[in-house]
């Protein structure tokens, strides 16, 4: 009897599935994992901030005392009582009954979308966005309408109207603070704008903060979740204030949606993350996130600071940057027709110094960004930027010679 072997070039693949390829951000891990690379792209927090004892200590009478932290369980709702007054902090009045757990913000996303999008429907974006979210909406082939952002303002406001007045997406993607990647947030009469265009049209915002913890301003504006508690939807996380590895984020939503939401979360992940959502409670407990997040704030700023001398000092005067008020990087724009993606190649390999080119957050075939690069100063201390942007700077420079 003949034998039956695996044969992939007979597979049938979903359609959305046969186009899939390694991310920019994957082929950025790859190189960067050269020795002797100093990694100005991935937007890492510094492991060395993260609060490893305290997380031992609890972690160690979490074991001791609640083994059930390591069974399957319901959502942890003393962590959602601790969220709400998180979220106070951010000037949002909410309740536990809206506050939905996940294993991070991507998770949120992917939630989200598989709430809320249709196949083959409409979703509105920027031009330039965070990639994962792209990543969430893709298994659905969807319709992307796209709109510019404002290096000082934020997403343009006046095209998405424009947008609404002529069709309706299924949703809105907005970054409030700390644009992932173009370093910008959004204005106060832009948030306002915006939620008024979400009521008015009935198209739900998913308003990503994962940043919004990480001001380097005396007065940050509130989220846009602070105007509206129907259309828009908020994603939090603790990924860049405790540490990514935990997996835990969560949404404030309509209390209506939160069953629905806990039905897709089943089918995902079987409702897990359970220790890391006592392991953060327990922490949060002991009192100990907002002298933490004093220090995340002075520390980055100061590392944010070091950056941007570095740059001054360092890049040619045709380039382009704003300050960050919020979040971990930095947009830069070198003269148009740069072609940045060449230029990471030439920085690992002759520099090693590597960023994240524009284009790797640019949506379909737009090539608004193929000029611009991102930079992240959360992971290296200060002489490590100056470092990394000087051997940017020179590849740059010799670049434009044509050497």
């Amino acid at each position: 009897m003949p034998s039956l072997s695996y044969q992939p070039e007979v597979l049938q693949l979903a359609s959305w599935a046969e186009a899939l390829k390694p991310s920019s951000i994957q082929h950025l891990l790859d190189l960067t994992a050269r020795p002797n690379i100093i990694s100005l792209g991935l937007g890492l927090p510094a492991a060395e901030l993260f609060p490893a004892e305290p997380f031992a200590r609890v972690a160690a009478a979490l074991l001791e005392h609640d083994r059930s932290a390591l069974q399957y369980q319901p959502a942890y709702q003393p962590l959602k009582a601790q969220i709400v007054r998180l979220m106070a902090q951010r000037g949002v009045a909410c309740r536990e009954e809206q506050i939905f757990l996940t294993a991070g913000a991507q998770q949120a996303m992917s939630l989200l979308t598989r709430l809320l999008l249709e196949p083959q429907g409409c979703v509105l974006v920027e031009e330039t966005i965070y990639s994962g979210f792209l990543q969430a909406i893709t298994p659905f082939e969807p319709a992307i309408v796209t709109v510019a952002t404002d290096t000082d303002t934020g997403m343009d406001v006046d095209a998405v109207e424009a947008i609404l007045k002529r069709e309706r997406p299924a949703l809105i993607y907005a970054i409030s603070d700390g644009h992932n990647p173009v370093a910008v947030s959004l204005s106060q009469e832009k948030r306002l704008r915006l939620v008024e265009l979400a009521r008015r049209f009935g198209v739900p915002i998913l308003e990503d903060d994962a940043y919004g913890l990480l001001s380097y301003s005396s007065n940050p504006l509130p989220p846009m979740r602070a105007l509206d508690a129907d259309w828009v939807f908020y994603l939090g996380s603790f990924s860049k204030i405790l540490a990514p590895a935990l997996r835990a984020g969560w949404i404030v939503a309509p209390e209506g949606l939160v069953a629905k939401l806990a039905v897709i979360k089943e089918s995902t992940d079987i409702n897990t993350t359970t220790f890391s959502q006592r392991l953060i409670a327990a922490y949060l407990e002991t009192g100990a996130l907002p002298e933490h997040l004093a220090v995340l704030r002075h520390e980055y700023r100061t590392r944010r600071d070091a950056m941007d001398g570095a740059l001054r000092s360092t890049l040619p005067p045709t380039a382009r940057w704003r300050q960050p008020d919020s979040g971990l990087f930095f947009w830069v724009e070198l003269p148009q027709g740069c072609d940045t993606s060449r230029l990471l190649e030439v920085a690992v390999t002759t520099a090693g110094v590597a960023f994240v080119p524009g284009q790797a957050f640019s949506v379909g075939e737009h090539r608004r960004a193929a000029h611009c690069i991102r930079l992240n100063f959360s992971n290296c201390a200060p002489a490590q930027i100056a470092e990394g942007v000087a051997r940017l700077g020179q590849v740059i420079q010799e670049s434009a010679q044509g050497v």
